[in-house]
């Protein structure tokens, strides 16, 4: 049954920054919840990393990137410019204090914290997704196909089954797949170099990120929020309120602020001392027409840093990290590199007509976004740094964010995620 919405008189003036999957979820329920919502962004709907993702709900990913597992690989990745996993040589020096920390963060106390942090975001997502997108007229284009995490080794695919255990000890669903006969089973066609798989149910897709971010803002707007390009570039505590001051000098008062604005939004932040080890994940890949693989359900290269996605647009193959910031041009022999792998390990795939696309996916070193207020004011609510989960922990973040600006009891736990743990 869709939610309607609420007529409480008092309805504060909200301020979202952001038009990706974080920003247009959270003014959607904002809306939804009686505020007066007004959505601010650079360029406009889905023009980021909402655009270009993979389009999965990775549900049982559900743990930091920082890990025991990863340290040991990161020295021979880190200087490969097509690796899983690299630094620009340019950016290596100012990258290094954020490295640090992603290296403490890769001790197995904070693993474990991390996991939990994760686990329980996770689930408030997955709890909300299917009543917000009923609510929203969206429920059509979910797609609950799961995903198989490929290995070809079966020294890693043993070595990473006790994270998996630790997972399922927290609710999360999986079977272990171990020989080729078994992964074919759930995808024909994949070479027969895997010998081992990991098959989750709870990884829901989307028929297509950008579509599905630009029909939120469509339901948005057609109850009464407002989008605007503008670019916000510093925040202000003023009495009895906030405010925004634009690029071009105006300011915008509002009752209450929400930074979501992803890679960018550490720079806003900065403006009220906040300041917050964000940096960019870039991500690559190639949408290859419809019909060049049967893809059955998305596929996660483990051991290789990206993904397969079915799409309504198409097949994706992207992924991989690359920490570059915010300016250096793209290295689409990224692209390259991914999709040449993926004709390899799936030989009937066909390469032709691709389109190719980088994006700027926030990244904090623990891998758990922050949410929660600023340290200036609570009338300041930060809701960004997902990496590359954003559009899986969309659901939970916006409840969870519209919840701490309308005074609402939440559920979870928010200490994991405060904005002051750095």
């Amino acid at each position: 049954m869709a939610e309607q919405l609420s007529t409480e008189k008092e309805a504060p003036d909200v301020i979202v920054i952001g038009a990706g999957i974080i920003g247009i979820t959270t003014a959607t329920e904002l809306l939804l919840m009686g505020a007066k919502v007004t959505v601010l962004d650079r360029e406009g709907v889905a023009a980021g990393a909402s655009r270009g993702n993979a389009g999965a709900f990775a549900f049982s990913d559900a743990a930091p990137v920082a890990s025991p597992g990863i340290m040991k690989k990161a020295p021979k990745w880190l200087f490969d410019p097509l690796g899983p996993l690299s630094v620009p040589l340019p950016y290596a020096l100012k990258i290094a204090p954020w490295m640090y920390r992603f290296w403490r963060a890769s001790r197995p106390d904070q693993v474990r914290a991390g996991t939990a942090a994760l686990v329980a975001l996770m689930t408030a997502s997955r709890e909300r997704l299917v009543p917000l997108m009923e609510t929203t007229g969206t429920h059509n284009m979910l797609r609950q196909h799961g995903n198989l995490q490929l290995y070809e080794s079966r020294k890693a695919f043993e070595e990473n089954l006790p994270m998996w255990r630790e997972r399922e000890a927290r609710g999360v669903k999986f079977t272990a797949l171990t020989s080729p006969e078994e992964i074919a089973e759930h995808q024909p066609g994949i070479d027969r170099r895997f010998v081992g798989a990991i098959h989750t149910n709870d990884w829901y897709g989307i028929s297509d990120p950008k579509d599905y971010t630009t029909a939120l803002s469509t339901f948005f707007e057609s109850r009464g929020g407002t989008i605007r390009i503008a670019e916000a570039s510093a925040l202000e505590a003023v009495s009895g309120g906030v405010s925004v001051v634009l690029s071009d000098g105006t300011r915008l008062s509002a009752d209450q602020i929400v930074v979501a604005a992803g890679a960018w939004s550490h720079r806003l932040a900065k403006t009220l001392g906040d300041h917050i080890p964000l940096e960019t994940e870039r991500g690559y890949n190639t949408t290859l027409p419809v019909g060049a693989f049967d893809l059955k359900r998305q596929l996660s290269f483990e051991e290789h840093g990206f993904v397969v996605s079915p799409l309504s647009s198409g097949i994706r193959v992207g992924g991989a990290v690359e920490l570059g910031g915010l300016n250096l041009p793209p290295n689409y022999r990224r692209a390259d590199a991914l999709l040449k792998k993926a004709k390899s390990f799936l030989p009937g795939l066909k390469t032709e007509g691709g389109t190719q696309w980088m994006g700027f996916r926030p990244s904090l070193p623990d891998s758990i976004p922050v949410i929660g207020p600023a340290s200036a004011t609570n009338r300041i609510i930060y809701a960004f740094g997902h990496g590359h989960l954003g559009l899986t922990q969309s659901a939970g973040t916006a409840r969870i964010v519209a919840n701490l600006v309308m005074g609402r009891e939440n559920t979870v736990d928010l200490a994991p995620y405060r904005p002051q743990r750095f």
